[in-house]
């Protein structure tokens, strides 16, 4: 009996190695599946020139707040991604250097390149497999819907610098990398690699691209005794720009019928000279908003543009005006905070909307741009004239320039004021007067924020629209949802008051063909003053899925090189590595 003991443990003894090696083998399967779909993923990539913005916001510590904004720099440009990572920028009116993303203080400089920042969609693009890298499995995990493997990763001692140095989740089906969190190693006294959490989204069938960057760094030494601190977001969209709306058009037009075409109308139907001046003008302000959307700069139409329709209808119709052509709305794909008018079409940008704490304050911005509108304030209708459409797209700032006088600005907040005061919400207007306040308070903080790329600087003076003794109005409902705190702005001492939003506080946008849609997170509850963080950067956390609304066309090509680092003898940004 003790001998079938000893047989059945040294069988069992036996196996165990087996199952140690199938299961390593299975692990190894797993890894080279991951690295086969990144390079595959690399390669696919090059088709594409998505539109790259990055917003960065120097940080400096509040004894009550914690860190806020202290400076920061703007960068607006189109991805070469063909060409590995290389960048064109929009050019800035007036010979503007945000796009440099640089700014001067005092003996010593600190330039940030947007390209180590473009960097951060690429893991490591020569180079990532089991010979430079070894993997850890850690866990399964789900980011939204979709389960993941998560894997810690780490180069190899000869590797060399530049590698990344991480964890990376792993969807399991296709094996794509849909999360990359770490650095670049092999950072000096005067090159740095930041940390950095990078996110990918399903664009198409097996088909996920880069679209969110947050990077983040505390008291970065540099310069001997300065410190740098600093926050930042880098968005990528317009894959697909214009051509998915090519299509869809295309596919709609019909086949002529056998049926003779009637050439003669019933009755007359000429153009009065004023006719014809509105048909032209609407000409103009149609060419300018088709090319700007097929530039990525305007959203398509889609559920924003209702819910600003919905307040612009709001003042129409208590204030008895019938406007002909009716009023649009579109929203500009930027974080900047500007608004402005195109002859009928409002637009607002992204930023914008994210930034307003309710609709109340929505209403007193549509208002004053209602006011041009009301005051005929149009565009050069030169841009009537198709051919002032043909372009390079990096000079579209230059190009395109819709800000007022001094004396229209004026009269439009006048008039919005008057359309205000007989709109429903005249009684709900404390959190505006709250949300000038505190962007007032952070003008010099977040220059860059605010500077606009085509209208005017969002208005500090919306005082005048509002009346003195205004007051928020509880459980008001309206087209924009409630932010995290629907506490009622009670002369501004509730601690619980939010007088402006974070930075992606309202609004989602699709990098595939730039579709937005309103966030749908939980109210969440402040408790303390530091969590409101108005107009400040915060870390992407994306609700990934495997569902999508549009399809891609196939593939191929992908290949780059670089990192992100900064400093050099003077403490500016070089080129990355």
């Amino acid at each position: 009996m003790r001998a079938w003991k000893i047989v059945g443990a040294v069988l069992i003894l036996s196996v165990m190695p087996l199952r140690a090696k199938a299961q390593a083998s299975s692990i190894d399967q797993v890894v080279d599946r991951i690295v086969t779909q990144e390079k595959a993923e690399m390669q696919m990539l090059r088709q594409y020139s998505p539109l790259v913005e990055t917003y960065i916001q120097m940080m400096r510590p509040d004894p009550k707040l914690g860190p806020v904004p202290a400076g920061d720099r703007y960068f607006l440009g189109k991805a070469q991604l063909a060409n590995g990572v290389d960048l064109e920028a929009f050019a800035a009116d007036g010979g503007g250097v945000r796009h440099k993303l640089s700014g001067i203080s005092g003996v010593f400089t600190v330039e940030f390149l947007p390209r180590g920042f473009l960097q951060m969609i690429y893991l490591d693009t020569n180079g990532f497999d089991q010979q430079n890298y070894r993997f850890d499995y850690v866990r399964r995990e789900f980011l939204g819907d979709v389960r993941c493997f998560v894997f810690d990763v780490t180069p190899m001692v000869n590797a060399g610098k530049g590698r990344f140095m991480g964890r990376i989740w792993v969807e399991d089906q296709g094996y794509h990398i849909v999360r990359f969190n770490g650095a670049y190693n092999g950072a000096s006294r005067t090159d740095f690699y930041f940390h950095f959490d990078s996110w990918r989204v399903l664009a198409g069938p097996q088909q996920w691209l880069p679209a969110y960057v947050y990077s983040e760094e505390g008291e970065v030494k540099y310069a001997m005794t300065r410190k740098l601190t600093f926050k930042s977001q880098t968005r990528l969209w317009g894959y697909n720009v214009g051509r998915s709306r090519q299509e869809q058009e295309l596919s709609k037009i019909l086949v002529e019928s056998d049926r003779p075409v009637k050439d003669q109308a019933e009755a007359a139907n000429d153009y009065s000279p004023l006719q014809a001046q509105r048909t032209w003008d609407l000409q103009a302000e149609d060419n300018v908003v088709d090319r700007m959307e097929n530039l990525g700069l305007l959203a398509p139409r889609g559920e924003i543009d209702k819910v600003l329709e919905t307040v612009v209808n709001n003042l129409e119709v208590t204030n008895n005006l019938n406007i002909d052509p009716e009023v649009r709305c579109r929203v500009l794909t930027t974080s900047t905070l500007e608004s402005f008018t195109i002859n009928h079409t409002i637009v607002v940008s992204r930023g914008l909307i994210d930034v307003l704490p309710d609709e109340a304050s929505l209403a007193t911005l549509l208002a004053r741009e209602l006011g041009h509108i009301v005051l005929a304030h149009h565009i050069d209708t030169q841009y009537a004239f198709f051919d002032r459409m043909l372009f390079d797209e990096k000079d579209t700032f230059r190009h395109f320039g819709f800000r007022r006088t001094p004396e229209e600005e004026q009269a439009a907040a006048q008039k919005g004021a008057e359309l205000l005061q007989n709109s429903p919400y005249k009684d709900q207007l404390a959190a505006a007067k709250l949300f000038i306040q505190a962007l007032q308070d952070r003008v010099k903080d977040v220059p860059n924020l605010i500077s606009p790329h085509l209208g005017d600087r969002v208005p500090n003076n919306w005082s005048v629209s509002l009346p003195a003794n205004a007051a928020r109005t509880p459980g008001t409902q309206g087209a924009l949802p409630q932010p995290q705190s629907s506490s009622p702005a009670t002369n501004g001492a509730d601690n619980k008051v939010l007088a402006a939003l974070p930075l992606g506080g309202r609004i989602k946008m699709d990098p595939w063909n730039d579709e937005l849609t309103m966030l749908k997170a939980k109210p969440v509850s402040i408790i303390a003053e530091r969590e409101k963080m108005p107009f400040e950067v915060t870390p992407f956390v994306i609700y990934l899925s495997r569902e999508q609304s549009h399809s891609t066309q196939a593939t191929p090509a992908g290949a780059t090189e670089s990192s992100a680092n900064i400093g050099d003898p003077v403490n500016s940004a070089t080129d990355p590595k």
